[in-house]
């Protein structure tokens, strides 16, 4: 079942999550009691949350045959009307300027706040990134970084004492996280070494879209746009490339031929996938996260069946003080949170779909990225099984544990586990399968640059960099009870 549109007696006031207390997030973190005698149930802790108006349905595929359900699947969501503009052009001569508008762009300086920047990139930002200029005196300095949702989780790693940095780095990070702890005010120039960013990449306005492409098919993320004078004048990401070329694509006859053919016979989904258990607790998918340069990350229960997704910009939900000891939930207890903060904000009665499959064609997967607004699409094969006890170890599997201890973990202690609740509980969890792959915006948009003649860069390059960009010593989670998965084929 895919997200669908509210209608206006059903969508409901945004509920913004506050961040006026982010700066007490890690003294709320440090003062949590761990035990299990103090942490409240699954259904404890949904007892005071509104009653979802799925609750109140009969579940929808009861009693359907799965080659039906499949078929419902397979309908690719429908396009928006193409854009006249674009008719009868060759989109590799279509001009970058033409995709971006300045509306879309948010200002702050490097001495900005970490919590009033939070502010900024969670509110009415479609681009889900801040830009950071060295001061507000001269509004044509050249922007110096970008604030975003994995620079938010890299911080709040650090401030609850999860990120372990090197021998070089001690100092920083304890005087961050004590400056959090007491309240103080903390400057984004004072953040920016433990993000550790790429360098920028900018486009004129006036390049073509040929050339954005083979970027963006590189696994660069996004580009800024600048106009004559050099000032910024858009944002062109991997998603508002993708969405382009999805809502337009009528126009192109040699990317619309792509949309008919199945994932497997493209050859474009990825067989290295890292995922996490159900059963984790939160703060080892965030690390994980941060650790390999990732935006988000497959949820799994112990039989590898994919049940959620968790990414970077789930971390808004942890910007309050209140919000601190979820870090210590299990996975599958935060997609029930992200899930109901869903329905809240957006008034959407459905379960959001972040797996394919690999007969799923290029349009169906392509559509149910724009509809999630993802970087990445599962790939599952065949139906869901039932989860075993426990994960099975290595040499049973496909499957590589991490670390590898060489046997299969043991089943958490009773109690041991906060939230934890089975896949099935889940609606939607029941139509998805066993974790084979991934597929990216990355992977599209390289293909589209191929399938017209040009050549995009390797994307594990820009994928290798990210890693090492990235902090390699994060410590695990207090009351990890099951390792990440890393599966490879």
């Amino acid at each position: 079942m895919e997200p669908v549109p509210p209608s206006s007696g059903e969508r409901r006031a945004r509920r913004e999550p506050s961040t006026s207390s982010l700066a007490s997030v890690a003294s709320s973190h440090a003062s949590t009691n761990l035990t299990s005698s103090h942490r409240q149930s699954f259904v404890d802790s949904l007892r005071n949350v509104p009653p979802s108006p799925r609750g109140q349905r009969h579940p929808s595929f009861t009693g359907i045959p799965p080659a039906v359900i499949q078929d419902l699947l397979s309908i690719p969501l429908s396009r928006k009307a193409a854009d006249p503009r674009f008719a009868g052009r060759d989109w590799r001569d279509i001009l970058v300027g033409e995709l971006v508008s300045s509306s879309d762009v948010r200002w702050v300086t490097a001495d900005t706040s970490v919590e009033d920047a939070t502010k900024t990139l969670i509110k009415d930002n479609p681009e889900n990134v801040v830009l950071v200029r060295g001061s507000e005196a001269n509004q044509l300095e050249p922007t110096i970084s970008t604030f975003d949702f994995n620079d938010l989780n890299a911080y709040l790693l650090v401030v609850v004492g999860l990120a372990k940095p090197d021998e070089d780095s001690i100092a920083l990070y304890d005087r961050i996280a004590s400056m959090a702890r007491e309240g103080a005010i903390i400057p984004l120039r004072d953040i920016q070494p433990i993000c550790r960013k790429q360098s920028l990449m900018t486009l004129s306005s006036t390049d073509k879209l040929g050339r954005a492409i083979e970027i963006l098919g590189s696994g660069v993320h996004r580009v800024l746009v600048s106009d004559s004078s050099g000032s910024i004048v858009g944002i062109l990401s991997q998603l508002k490339l993708t969405e382009f070329f999805w809502s337009e694509g009528a126009h192109f006859p040699t990317i619309d031929r792509l949309y008919t053919t199945n994932i497997r016979e493209l050859g474009i989904a990825s067989k290295q996938v890292l995922a996490v258990n159900s059963d984790n607790a939160l703060a080892d998918a965030l690390t994980l996260m941060y650790n390999e340069g990732l935006t988000s990350v497959a949820v799994v229960d112990n039989g590898y069946n994919v049940v959620g997704n968790i990414s970077t910009v789930d971390v808004r939900l942890l910007t309050s003080a209140a919000r601190a000891p979820l870090l210590q939930s299990s996975c599958m207890h935060f997609i029930s949170v992200i899930l109901n903060e869903r329905g809240v904000e957006k008034g959407r009665d459905a379960f959001p779909v972040f797996h394919v499959n690999p007969y799923s064609s290029l349009a169906h997967t392509v559509a149910k990225l724009v509809a999630t607004r993802s970087h990445r699409m599962w790939v599952v094969e065949g139906s869901s099984s039932p989860s075993p006890a426990t994960l099975a170890t290595p040499s049973q599997t496909a499957a590589v544990l991490v670390p590898n201890t060489g046997s299969a973990p043991q089943s958490p202690a009773p109690g041991a586990s906060f939230g934890s609740i089975p896949a099935s509980a889940l609606p939607g969890a029941h139509l998805s399968g066993r974790l084979s792959g991934v597929v990216s915006l990355t992977d599209i948009l390289n293909l589209f640059a191929k399938s017209t003649g040009l050549n995009p860069s390797d994307p594990s390059e820009q994928r290798a960099r990210r890693r090492r960009s990235s902090s390699s010593s994060v410590r695990p989670s207090i009351d990890s009870s099951r390792p990440s998965i890393d599966i490879r084929r």
